[in-house]
């Protein structure tokens, strides 16, 4: 089947592990014609910008259209309202038998369904990442954006999307809760591992090859990591782990560093048992969380939770009311309140108590890969399941 992914709510950004990128990538692997339709907001170097409009074959070998917002109405509305030009004639051409909406916060969605009218057996799916977390935050945002004008886009759809996927509970009810959306049409589609170049049975071989790169033997590693900034909390973890406590553990830090967080997280990376990676590719991540004994996440939700998960890696998650998909049974611990103190005070009990953490890694290990493996999450995407 021609399946195309429209990534015109937000970001496309190339090389990444965000579900955009590995949606499209599986659906091509189970053998469909993908195609990608996306907007011009990218990363330049580590920031949110904007590139040329054009085409291109990307990483994974599929075809992306990077389409112009309309130029007729001021940048800052028209990147707000995401108003594009040449969808509906991008639409003939491809003309695809399914189409998967990444979001459905873009004015130009009117251009979707009019194709939908014109093609009554078009398929359309659309995911939503949007919740009160990372969004609507102000009156503006909550009041007229979201349940005004990202509203009325998800109603203009909805009578012909199949099926709208929150890609956590509290996104799940977003959609029903501020779109409107009938609670029927509404279910979980979990992110997870990219598990097409990763076998986890090679488990043990990938743990020693990084732990021999580094140094680290048998002992006990923490990893965390991911895009830190303040509400991550990364700086609480590092301000726990400068207790002498843990003078014989190892902590495996990645991720870039927003310029407020900077001096506060530097300061703590001279210390011996802290390994600071900076960014790694999503297969790498993976790797380096198989190498690893526990996972460490005491601020807000990224994608890295899930990929944990999937490779099998038990964690610390701070509690999310909605974020609570990650526990498959037994794999993780919450921590509520977060706190420096709380953080190693959860940590240290994890390392002490053997039987516990025995527990917690067989439960990961059984359970995590079964539950967001995304070979299984593509295919539920499209109801090939």
């Amino acid at each position: 089947m021609k399946i195309l992914h429209c990534c015109l709510a937000a970001f496309y950004i190339d090389n990444f592990g965000y579900q955009e990128n590995i949606l499209p990538k599986m659906h091509k692997l189970l053998g469909h014609d993908v195609t990608i339709l996306a907007s011009t907001e990218t990363y330049i170097g580590s920031k949110l910008g904007y590139t040329s409009p054009g085409e291109y074959i990307n990483e994974n070998g599929i075809p992306v259209k990077r389409i112009p917002y309309s130029r007729f109405i001021p940048s800052v509305l028209v990147r707000k309202l995401r108003l594009y030009e040449g969808i509906g004639a991008f639409l003939k051409k491809v003309n695809p038998d399914i189409i998967f909406l990444h979001d459905v916060q873009f004015l130009s969605i009117v251009e979707i369904v009019r194709f939908a009218q014109r093609n009554p057996n078009v398929k359309i799916y659309a995911d939503g990442h949007t919740d009160f977390g990372n969004s609507a935050k102000n009156w503006v945002s909550r009041n007229i954006l979201h349940k005004v004008i990202y509203k009325w886009c998800a109603k203009m759809i909805e009578p012909y999307v199949s099926k709208f996927w929150g890609v956590t509970p509290l996104r799940v009810d977003f959609f029903i809760d501020v779109y409107g959306i009938n609670k029927e049409k509404v279910d979980l589609l979990v992110l997870g591992l990219d598990d097409s170049e990763l076998d986890i049975t090679n488990k043990a071989f990938v743990r020693e090859k990084v732990r021999t790169k580094h140094g680290l033997g048998e002992k006990f590693v923490f990893i965390s990591g991911g895009k830190i900034d303040r509400r991550k909390n990364i700086h609480l973890l590092l301000e726990a782990f400068s207790d002498k406590a843990f003078d014989d553990y190892h902590l495996i830090l990645f991720g870039s560093i927003t310029d407020e967080m900077r001096v506060e997280i530097e300061k703590h990376l001279g210390q011996s048992n802290i390994t600071y990676l900076k960014w790694l590719e999503p297969k790498q991540v993976s790797e380096y969380f198989m190498a690893a004994d526990f996972g460490v996440f005491p601020g807000t939700h990224s994608v890295l939770w899930e990929q944990a998960v999937g490779v099998g890696l038990p964690a610390i998650f701070c509690k999310w009311d909605g974020v609570t998909h990650v526990d498959v049974g037994g794999n993780c611990v919450f921590i509520e309140s977060i706190s420096a103190e709380k953080i190693g005070k959860t940590m240290h009990e994890i390392v002490m108590d053997s039987n516990r953490f025995a527990s917690l890694r067989k439960n990961a290990e059984e359970k995590g890969p079964k539950v967001f493996s995304y070979t299984e999450i593509a295919k539920k995407s499209i109801d090939m399941n």
